[in-house]
């Protein structure tokens, strides 16, 4: 009997953690589409680039009970976000490592997660391990992504004679309390 061709779109994380198994590979950043919507619009990613990824599955054992099944995930890419200072396109490099503990349930895995500094998820007969990994680089996205020294001069206006004259709100009140009279 042959073993099968490891797919990361369709895994049975119980049989991965019970061999202790170990999978590597790349998927093509186009590819993952909640992660390029991310990206700069003048500088999407090429059909070349590509996310790299390495997961591992374990099982735990534990005193009296049923072993624990882990995953283990890691990924790593490179993606041009809008720097929120020129709005320009700056390279980000994403790199997501996190660790899922699964359980029978979607009951026991939220009960487990309360409590857990760790990722608790249901067990399902097949997981995506593309999907979880995309939703990984989302969430280490930066929230303010910024160069360290943006490459053009920032746009800054010649006449800021309109903000000088702008007149305070709270002057209006001080005008007043001037005007009325005194008790």
């Amino acid at each position: 009997m042959t073993a099968r061709a490891f797919d990361p779109r369709s895994v049975d994380i119980a049989a991965f953690a019970k061999q202790g198994g170990g999978e590597s590979g790349s998927v093509a950043l186009i590819a993952l589409d909640r992660l390029c919507g991310e990206a700069h619009p003048e500088a999407k990613p090429a059909a070349s680039e590509s996310v790299e990824w390495r997961a591992t599955g374990e099982s735990r054992a534990r005193r009296g009970g049923a072993p624990e099944v882990w995953l283990h995930l890691e990924g790593r890419t490179q993606l041009s976000l809008v720097c929120q200072r020129c709005l320009q396109p700056v390279g980000t490099a994403l790199h997501a490592q996190r660790g899922f503990q699964f359980v029978a349930g979607e009951d026991q895995a939220a009960a487990i997660d309360a409590d857990s500094e760790d990722d608790v998820l249901a067990l399902t007969r097949t997981l995506n391990l593309i999907e979880l990994l995309e939703d990984e680089l989302l969430l280490v996205l930066p929230l303010v992504p910024l160069h360290d020294v943006c490459p053009r001069p920032l746009m800054v206006r010649e006449d800021d004679s309109i903000l000088e004259e702008r007149i305070n709100p709270f002057a209006v009140l001080g005008g007043l309390k001037r005007k009325s009279p005194s008790s």
